[in-house]
């Protein structure tokens, strides 16, 4: 049965019910949603503070009498968040994603210190939930150490039948939009945060310029995406999907083998090249917020061209995963999460990362040759399994970005929060009554 590997429960057990908790909220995704969530947290009761490390994050912080500023490098923030968890007397801290170096030290420190540590990350099961989880996520996570088995156990007679996704709701034009002013406000307002460098390999000034590109040529790639759908809509052909990442993503860079996307697709092309059988053909579909700093069509035809399969090669910019998975022969990826979208429609799935997915019952061991010659599908009653206890434990209705969707989280996340229990042990434990009846009202 499911083990905390964070002990979490035994870190936490001096908190009294009718103690009030101080949460301390660190970078969040682009856009409103931490200060949304402190006022919830506030009017439950509970003291929150806000730390923020550039211009970006104090300008979606609506409450400057609880907000501190980290101006300085990183390498005084582990001393800094020290001194803020004594002094503020921290009991909770929330933090989105879990790899980058701000965050790193703060899952650490949480150990050190035995307070709780809430990670918000996007959805295992995109695109209509987010991802709630005590203690680490995606490789980090504590799904790394239930089997499917155990999740089959602890489901008891929950029924997997009413678990269907909630209102459809769109976050794509809003998460580009408060990425793109988030980067602005760090280049032309951070002059408060002189010690501030972005964890990522480009300089604040690529970022905006990247993103202020992907808004522009939107239209353009909307056009590029269905002229390349339609090819391979009336080929007529089998091919194996790629299903990509961004290079900077944080999954990617933590929990894979590769260094650089293009020692990704070089050896899914050079495999393909190898094994797959002479009329079969490889799609690559770009994440919806590629922006080129990695040259990936680029680097992708190229290496095509050298193995002597250019013909057999297609690239799609974005757009919906739906339209590309419907007439799959199989997908291959790193460790994105659009493989569950995949898994969901019984289509065998490659993935060379570390993954909360990669289950022997999800992802059967084959090599690459295996997996292009004859891929095997996943276990159906198994994913069943799986998609019901993600549901019912770290899943939440709605999503970062738009307001329909953030409001819809907001309605459960903060009860998850003050919960006793993370949310896995609660359902190995039988108290995830309330987890269903939320689940239930997101489905009306």
């Amino acid at each position: 049965m499911y083990q905390n590997p964070l002990n979490i429960a035994s870190l936490t057990e001096g908190f009294r019910s009718d103690q009030p908790k101080v949460f301390l909220l660190l970078q969040g995704p682009h856009g409103p949603f931490f200060d949304r969530l402190s006022k919830q947290l506030r009017a439950a009761g509970s003291n929150v503070w806000r730390v923020g490390f550039n211009a970006g994050d104090e300008w979606f912080w609506s409450d400057p009498a609880r907000f501190i500023r980290h101006a300085g490098p990183i390498e005084e923030w582990p001393a800094h968040l020290s001194q803020i968890i004594r002094t503020r007397k921290i009991t909770d801290i929330v933090i989105y994603g879990d790899v980058r170096p701000a965050h790193a030290t703060a899952r650490r420190a949480a150990r050190i210190h035995g307070i709780r540590l809430h990670v918000f990350e996007e959805g295992y099961l995109r695109p209509y939930w987010m991802t709630y989880e005590r203690g680490g996520s995606n490789g980090n996570s504590p799904l790394m150490k239930i089997s499917v088995p155990d999740m089959a156990l602890a489901l008891r007679d929950a029924d997997d039948d009413t678990l269907r996704p909630p209102a459809h709701w769109g976050d794509m034009r809003q998460h580009k939009f408060y990425g793109a002013f988030y980067h602005l406000l760090v280049m032309l307002a951070n002059r408060r945060y002189p010690g501030y460098r972005s964890h990522r390999a480009i300089s604040v000034a690529q970022e905006f310029r990247l993103q202020l590109r992907q808004l522009v040529m939107t239209p353009f790639q909307i056009l590029q995406r269905r002229w390349a759908e339609r090819n391979i809509r009336r080929g007529g052909f089998p091919y194996v999907l790629v299903l990509m990442q961004l290079e900077h993503d944080s999954s990617f860079q933590a929990h894979s083998p590769f260094e650089r996307m293009r020692e990704f697709t070089d050896l899914c092309l050079t495999e393909f090249a190898l094994h797959a059988a002479k009329h079969h053909h490889i799609v690559f579909k770009a994440h919806p917020l590629e922006d080129g700093r990695a040259q990936n069509r680029r680097n992708i035809f190229q290496k095509a061209v050298e193995l002597g399969i250019s013909d057999r090669v297609h690239y799609v910019r974005g757009g919906k995963l739906a339209t590309m998975l419907s007439q799959a022969r199989s997908a291959i990826t790193v460790n994105s999460t659009a493989a569950q979208q995949a898994l969901w429609r019984g289509l065998p799935v490659k993935a060379l990362g570390t993954s909360v997915f990669n289950k022997p019952e999800l992802l059967p061991d084959q090599s690459m040759a295996e997996f292009l010659q004859n891929p095997q599908p996943p276990n159906p009653r198994s994913y069943r399994h799986y998609r019901c206890y993600l549901l019912l434990t770290s899943q939440v209705p709605g999503g970062f970005y738009s307001a329909r969707s953030r409001a819809h989280a907001l309605r459960s996340v903060v009860d998850l929060m003050l919960a006793p229990q993370d949310p896995y042990q609660a359902l190995a434990d039988g108290c995830a009554a309330h987890r269903q009846q939320l689940v239930d009202q997101a489905n009306q």
